[in-house]
């Protein structure tokens, strides 16, 4: 599915990858986005096709922005309940190109999650940003979002 997002960037639409089961709907734009899906996850495996893959099935679902061929912004996102946020989009990953930054694209992405999560019943649209990306928590006020909680991670040794 592909929808315009404003007047004011007529060429540029959002994407939705996976369909509502996590089938892989576009996977030409999948392989377009790992460039910048990496400026945020440059962790990632290798394996940009299958470590996707394993997470759609997990229930993450992926929309870009896209300009033409060009892929502007990813979001990875899935709908969950729990105790503490009852039905609820988390967003795993929400990131546009470096070279495209403050122009309305993660605006777009946010509406497009937004308007995704109201039609899934959801009550809350929730993600987590490291501490160093001071830029993207400017941008996450300006979009209303507020700090609710501190996120704790340890890891486990193999």
């Amino acid at each position: 599915m592909s929808a315009p997002v404003n007047a004011a960037m007529a060429d540029v639409a959002i994407v939705d990858i996976t369909d509502a089961s996590g089938r892989i709907a576009a996977p030409d734009v999948l392989a377009r986005a790992e460039r910048v899906h990496r400026q945020l996850r440059s962790e990632l495996p290798a394996d940009y096709p299958g470590t996707m893959a394993r997470v759609f099935a997990g229930g993450g679902r992926m929309c870009v922005a896209v300009a033409g061929d060009e892929v502007l912004g990813v979001a990875v996102h899935r709908t969950g309940e729990n105790t503490a946020d009852g039905v609820h989009m988390y967003v795993d990953d929400l990131v546009t190109d470096e070279a495209r930054r403050s122009r309305g694209i993660g605006r777009a992405l946010m509406a497009h999650l937004q308007a995704i999560a109201r039609a899934a019943g959801c009550e809350a649209l929730i993600l987590d940003s490291g501490t160093q990306r001071q830029q993207a928590h400017k941008f996450y006020f300006r979009e209303g979002m507020v700090i609710t909680s501190f996120n704790f991670k340890k890891g486990l040794p193999k």
